[in-house]
């Protein structure tokens, strides 16, 4: 029996699409813990199962993790995106599909640097190496043409998400096409990476202006503790003007008291209003 979702498969012309860390599996973790991945990774098979988004945006997965998502999401799903080391292994920051409905036209994954082009870079002051995956897609259902981004900024380092909110918003300018960019921002909506983002509306924060909001405004990192209203968001969903967001919810989903993860899912139903994005 599947669980009820909060949003669920979307019927075109609408695309749901899902920001998910679902928090790497860690080593040497009490197995009674909450962060214990033995024990949460049913719970997030039983929250993707449920909600099936069309396009979901995945940060913190290592390779094992991974594979369990493309076992738990089945065939009809795909993904771009490597691990973000230098070997293109450790932690993925993914972008899964449903290929029911989306085609894959291109698709790149780059460093969060000043070189780019070199896996596992660092230079903006980062320890960790931080990345974009970009891809471009054809709406089957609709004719519209997009490109959706993921990314996971830097945790410590304000000033490698700033730069980091800089590449991207570049990015999204020279894509000239109908942008979402998904991912953890390790920082609240109010800072600095957020304002870059949106600055002179370049791309809206679908929270802020979607038509309906299904659950309250949530802080997005609870770990694994009672969700914070009014806490820091710092998972988010943003839409160049080409779409129209419908709905937008927080997803504080827990089963029998327990969390899948340390973040909550941020999803949101979304739609091309703008018909010069259909080829």
């Amino acid at each position: 029996m599947t669980d009820a979702p909060l949003v669920g498969p979307a019927d075109a012309p609408d695309l749901h699409v899902m920001s998910y860390n679902i928090r790497r599996r860690m080593p040497q973790v009490d197995p009674r813990s909450s962060d214990n991945w033995s024990h949460r990774k049913g719970l997030v098979k039983r929250l993707l199962l449920g909600e099936q988004p069309t396009l979901l945006g995945i940060q913190e997965a290592l390779p094992d993790q991974l594979q369990f998502l493309t076992d738990t999401l089945g065939t009809d799903y795909r993904f771009v995106g490597h691990g973000r080391r230098a070997d293109h292994g450790g932690e993925h920051s993914v972008i899964f599909y449903d290929s029911r409905r989306l085609e894959l036209l291109d698709w790149s994954q780059s460093a969060l640097s000043d070189t780019p082009e070199l896996a596992g870079s660092v230079t903006w002051g980062n320890q960790i190496p931080r990345v974009i995956v970009r891809a471009t897609f054809h709406d089957t259902a609709t004719g519209a043409v997009f490109v959706a981004i993921t990314t996971h900024f830097d945790h410590i380092n304000a000033p490698s998400r700033e730069r980091s909110a800089e590449a991207i918003r570049e990015l999204v300018e020279r894509s000239e096409m109908p942008a979402v960019v998904i991912g953890d921002f390790n920082a609240d909506a109010s800072g600095a990476a957020h304002r870059v983002l949106v600055a002179q509306g370049l791309l809206r924060d679908s929270w802020q202006v979607a038509h309906e909001r299904l659950s309250e405004q949530w802080g997005t990192a609870p770990h694994y503790r009672a969700p914070i209203l009014g806490g820091e968001r710092i998972d988010w969903i943003l839409v160049g003007d080409a779409f129209e967001v419908g709905q937008a919810v927080i997803n504080v989903t827990r089963y029998e008291g327990s969390w899948p993860s340390d973040h909550t899912p941020v999803q949101a139903l979304i739609r091309v209003i703008d018909e010069r994005s259909e080829q």
